[in-house]
């Protein structure tokens, strides 16, 4: 079984992704995170597969948690979402070790995200890395 831990500030988008993530067979929520310090500690006590990360979260960022996450734990897998997606941003999660990147508005994108994660890949859509 696929153990995921999902990070984000707002329930009821934790809930969709949930519902969305285990209608695939083989993938489980293990835990999940409303802000970037619990993300780590969930992290460090649940060690999933996949870590799907909002970026803009209170108390510590994504971006911030994720650089944590991996400091301890350098074979994480983590998945950037964010509604303000730029190559910039881009730019900034992938120095941070991040695997992947999505709009929190392309549902097929996280899926197919983590698809690609899981199979030892990254994730980081054209339309970005174009540009950045």
């Amino acid at each position: 079984m696929i153990r995921i831990l999902i990070v984000d500030d707002h329930h009821q988008f934790r809930a969709r992704l949930k519902t969305l993530l285990e209608s695939i067979e083989g993938w489980e929520v293990c835990a999940e995170a409303q802000d970037g310090v619990e993300a780590v500690e969930k992290h460090c006590s649940v060690r999933p597969h996949v870590t799907v990360m909002d970026f803009n979260m209170p108390q510590l960022n994504g971006l911030l948690a994720s650089r944590e996450i991996l400091r301890k734990f350098p074979d994480a897998t983590i998945l950037l979402l964010t509604v303000f997606a730029s190559p910039q941003l881009l730019v900034r999660a992938k120095g941070e070790g991040i695997k992947g990147f999505c709009s929190k508005t392309e549902v097929d994108c996280i899926t197919l995200a983590i698809g690609s994660l899981l199979k030892g890949g990254t994730y980081f859509p054209e339309s970005f890395t174009a540009s950045a």
